[in-house]
């Protein structure tokens, strides 16, 4: 057995010997070809950058009234976005209309990781495939470019892979180092071996029975929805007409006077906040939407076949516990050969993701399955000291990776990992496939090839070393003078400076003064994240015209944790009603909207099934005793339910304020009936969903349990030290 581990290892010690070598060879005709990869300026000759962010009524009007555009892009995820902000630096006319908002797809569902893709090296490698060995190069190569673009809202990130055998130590290091070195002179931080001492050292929730060591290796992260964001607010800048909320009906047409084809001219589009429809007229129509490739492409000829194989990918969020600040942790084989990644993000843990076909919907819905799929992966990683409960799960999403096949290509069964520019008969420019961190060179290869199919006159691209919104002027210690200039909290004015970078200053200037000693002024959405009230007035400004393009795009407080995202909502809605002069219907429904929204596709409705009036009561008679002792101290009438006017008796015994409203909300968790009462099977099917770990932080638990040892440690006062008595 010894000896068949050996030859094993040894072989795949040599098969990394090969790789390094193909890798170097392949490394070296790079560097001879494009030379030292470094931040570039954008070219002196690219159109002038606004100062004034256009509103979007202006922008509406200019596509109502601008004439004919040289492009017209359909979709505002990253690589629609990266299309207007190419096509409007190289001078051209540029359009863009997103049905919904900015970033509301696949775009803001990632695992937010800008990285080359380890895995595809891998495969790229092991077939001797050359196809994805380029795609990983490209993409280390604007992993680079997207660090450098909007060093606010990105930085690298160490990822530790645990090793489990010793075999694997030679096998896992070839391979990563060959990644360094793919990188080249953009390789962020090499990679290094850790002692098992030292790997728990640094990420002390590892297993710790064989493990043998670990190797960390860079990538990037970003914050993927901002990231969209500003890729769009910078094209807006460089006079791009884009507007969210504007959907396409269909295509124009014209005939083609040379050759009598029919030629796509432009689309018809409708407002969808006001209803009104008006056309758009432009050379060149780019389809860049996504998981929505096809539905577009069948606008412009009904018998083309599907190109999209849409697969859905899952992630959960945990508490920040589970994971140390700034070290990820990379799973390369799952028990059903996926990979995992566990990862620090925004100062919570985010695990991920699944890969499984889908349909293709505007509304993925992620499913208790894939949650308890990566919840069992964790658990193989994490020491059996961490307990990995169901209830930490704060909120879970399904984003949709529009995977492609290659009209062009003679093998159309055969998933492209890379992107695919395609051109049709009547004119329309397809783009699709590909990955977030290749965002850019898709772009590029796009609008390429729109200069070429319509003969648009346009220079090179201009986007490499182009800084995006809010990254000019942004450095590490921006915060500092938000801090010292305008009174805020330091953890606020770190993530404004994060996320707005150098345009924090701009939200700061409108922050709301709290009336406290300190802070001076910033008033928080929710106790215990970052997100001010000011952000939702500047997110106005920034296009948002939802309560959910706020919680879930704006501010990522959806992505972070729902019961806060959804405890946020009516306060969110009327700062929203009095920049957009909502009526109160109109707030209602945006207040349903959005809660409809964090119940299906933020997880809410997975995690409250955790809990429901189905819910067995698995508890020993001990702990059943126990919890109904614990209940009568509420109960004093043993009328078999407590109440708001109940707890609040109890709080008042022990000296505990608490406003009635949120004595509504936490009783509300409980109520399972929704009768405005908490009965004692309510409650004991409360105990059992935490033992269970299926339900975390339950605030009447803990509420119930202080008052219960605050009433125990209560002795009866002795007449002799009352002060009474003979």
């Amino acid at each position: 057995m010894a000896f068949q581990k050996a030859v094993k290892g040894t072989a795949l010690i040599g098969g990394g010997a090969i790789a390094t070598v193909f890798g170097l060879s392949q490394f070296s005709q790079y560097r001879n070809k494009h030379g030292a990869l470094v931040p570039v300026q954008a070219a002196e000759d690219a159109p002038v950058r606004k100062d004034h962010l256009p509103t979007r009524e202006q922008q509406i009007l200019a596509l109502q009234t601008s004439g004919e555009f040289d492009v017209l892009v359909i979709g505002g995820g990253a690589t629609g976005c990266g299309c207007a902000l190419d096509a409007a630096t190289r001078g051209l006319k540029t359009a863009l209309l997103e049905r919904d908002d900015f970033s509301s797809g696949t775009s803001s569902r990632s695992t937010k990781l800008i990285h080359g893709g380890v895995r595809y090296l891998q495969k790229a490698i092991m077939k001797l495939d050359f196809e994805q060995y380029r795609m990983v190069k490209e993409a280390l190569e604007e992993r680079a470019h997207l660090l450098q673009s909007a060093p606010h809202l990105s930085a690298p990130l160490p990822i530790m892979l645990p090793i489990y055998k010793w075999w694997q130590l030679p096998y896992y290091w070839a391979g990563i180092k060959l990644y360094d070195l793919v990188a080249g002179s953009q390789c962020l931080k090499s990679s290094y071996v850790l002692t098992k001492a030292r790997a728990l050292e640094l990420f002390p929730m590892l297993r710790k029975d064989r493990l043998v060591g670990a190797i960390v290796y860079y990538d990037g992260q970003h914050n993927d929805a901002r990231m969209n964001l500003a890729i769009a607010l910078t094209a807006a800048r460089y006079g791009a007409a884009t507007a969210n909320y504007a959907e396409v009906r269909h295509l124009l047409k014209s005939s083609d006077t040379g050759s009598g084809r029919q030629r796509v001219c432009g689309v018809r589009c409708r407002d969808v906040l006001t209803g009104k429809e008006f056309d758009v007229r432009a050379k060149c129509v780019i389809n860049a939407t996504g998981p929505f490739t096809d539905s577009v492409r069948k606008m412009d000829d009904e018998e083309v076949p599907n190109i999209c194989q849409p697969s859905a990918g899952v992630h959960i969020v945990m508490p920040g516990y589970y994971s140390p600040d700034n070290m990820g942790l990379l799973d390369p084989a799952t028990s059903d050969g996926r990979v995992i990644f566990f990862l620090p993000w925004e100062k919570m843990t985010i695990a991920g993701t699944t890969d499984s076909p889908t349909d293709v919907t505007s509304h993925p819905i992620p499913t208790e399955e894939d949650i308890n799929f990566i919840l069992s992966e964790v658990r193989n990683y994490l020491g059996t000291d961490v307990e990995v409960r169901r209830g930490d799960v704060l909120a879970a999403w399904s984003g949709i990776r529009p995977l492609v096949t290659n009209p062009d290509s003679k093998d159309t069964q055969s998933l492209s990992r890379n992107h695919v520019v395609t051109v049709s008969d009547s004119g329309l420019i397809t783009i699709a496939g590909g990955k977030w961190t290749t965002y850019r060179a898709m772009a590029r290869d796009a609008i390429d090839a729109a200069i070429q199919e319509h003969n648009l006159k346009a220079g090179s691209c201009k986007t490499m070393g182009l800084q995006l919104e809010g990254a000019q002027d942004w450095s590490p210690t921006l915060y500092i003078r938000l801090v010292q200039d305008y009174g805020l909290e330091s953890e606020v004015a770190q993530h404004l400076a994060s996320t707005y970078g150098d345009k924090a200053f701009e939200v700061a200037k409108i922050a709301q003064v709290t009336g406290k000693r300190w802070p001076i002024v910033g008033k928080r959405l929710v106790s215990e994240f970052p997100y001010i009230e000011a952000e939702v007035v500047y997110g106005v400004k920034e296009y948002a015209r939802t309560a959910v393009d706020i919680i879930s795009r704006r501010t990522r407080l959806a992505f972070l944790n729902v019961q806060a995202a959804d405890e946020a909502l009516p306060r969110i809605v009327d700062i929203m009603g009095k920049e957009l002069n909502w009526c109160e219907q109109k707030k209602k429904e945006q207040l349903e909207t959005a809660k409809t929204f964090l119940y299906y596709e933020m997880g809410y409705k997975v995690k409250t099934d955790q809990l429901t009036d189905r819910s067995e009561i698995s508890l020993v008679p001990s702990d059943i005793e126990r919890y109904k002792k614990r209940f009568r101290m509420f109960d004093k009438d043993k009328k078999g339910f407590i109440t708001i006017l109940d707890v609040q008796r109890v709080l008042e015994s022990i000296s505990v304020q608490m406003d009635e409203n949120t004595l509504h909300e936490i009783l509300n968790e409980v109520d399972l009936n929704k009768n405005g009462q908490v009965e004692l099977n309510e409650f004991l099917q409360l105990m059992s969903a935490i033992q269970k770990g299926r339900v975390s932080g339950s605030r009447l638990a803990v509420l119930m349990k202080r008052a219960e040892e605050n009433l125990r440690r209560r002795e009866a006062i002795p007449v002799d030290r009352s002060g009474g008595g003979l």
